[in-house]
């Protein structure tokens, strides 16, 4: 197989702390120096959240301009994803960053379960976000959570609320939402073609599951996401000593199946985004 596969290092999310992982970056200064780490073993896509200085997360514009200041400088061509996820802010608070022209950002069509409280993603504020996305010229990434989310993105891309074409995540492995199955993602995956068949597509497998959803991926052809935000372990016994270690994994997965890893050029023209 010879399309690049398209990795993204999610650095460091909202809920593990310093106390499940000393390599988990929350700092400004640490998120950068864990990302640049990431980008020089393979990663072309950086998926970001911001922390308070009590690693509380936050939607704070202004951490997040000097988090893209950052790593426009230590990590050139780079894709630079925002975080607009629930547990970071409510209502349009979740999009208070969007004016800033990240490269994309993420964007939940529904709601779903999770582990301790429900994942509340109304129609109105799905809308207002994937109307401001196409204000500032961002790109969503569609996280797909449950079945029903793929369905929604379709249709918001053929009613024009999205442009093509999409780019869908599907995220298994959350505790009380999608396990990782192999039977599911294989549904997933035919039915975004069939639905949108120009698309693109990537997982993101959560704890245990997080090398199982890479290889499903590196082999199926779509593009994997790794990082601490989503597993803090290489197995069991063993902590993950960074992000790059991770998309390391990933990085051979890669050449186990023949696939190049592709450079930040290639996944921005694989996305439909502007040159660096």
């Amino acid at each position: 197989m010879t399309k690049p596969c398209i990795i993204c290092v999610a650095i460091t999310g909202s809920v593990p702390r310093k106390a499940d992982n000393p390599a988990v970056p929350i700092t400004i200064s640490e998120q950068v120096d864990s990302t640049q780490e990431a980008f020089e073993a393979g990663a072309s896509i950086a998926h970001l959240h911001v922390r308070n200085e009590d690693e509380t997360p936050t939607s704070d514009p202004e951490k997040f301009a000097r988090l893209k200041e950052g790593l426009e400088a230590a990590c050139p061509g780079m894709i630079i994803q925002f975080s607009t996820g629930g547990r970071s802010g409510s209502g349009r608070e979740r999009g208070g960053m969007l004016p800033l022209k990240p490269d994309m950002a993420s964007l939940t069509v529904g709601s779903n379960n999770f582990p301790t409280r429900v994942y509340e993603n109304s129609p109105d504020l799905v809308d207002w976000l994937a109307a401001e996305m196409l204000a500032h010229g961002v790109k969503p990434e569609i996280e797909a959570f449950d079945l029903s989310h793929i369905f929604q993105a379709a249709k918001m891309q053929a009613d024009g609320r999205l442009a093509p074409a999409i780019y869908v995540q599907f995220v298994m492995g959350v505790r009380n939402a999608m396990p990782v199955d192999r039977a599911v993602f294989d549904f997933y995956v035919a039915t975004l073609k069939r639905l949108s068949p120009d698309s693109e597509w990537c997982g993101a497998g959560i704890g245990a599951g997080q090398l199982q959803l890479n290889e499903w991926c590196v082999a199926g052809g779509g593009h994997a996401r790794t990082g601490l935000e989503d597993n803090v372990r290489l197995d069991r016994g063993r902590l993950a000593p960074s992000n790059a270690a991770l998309v390391r994994r990933v990085v051979d997965l890669c050449h186990k199946y023949d696939r190049p890893v592709a450079s930040p050029a290639e996944a921005r023209a694989m996305l439909g985004l502007h040159a660096a």
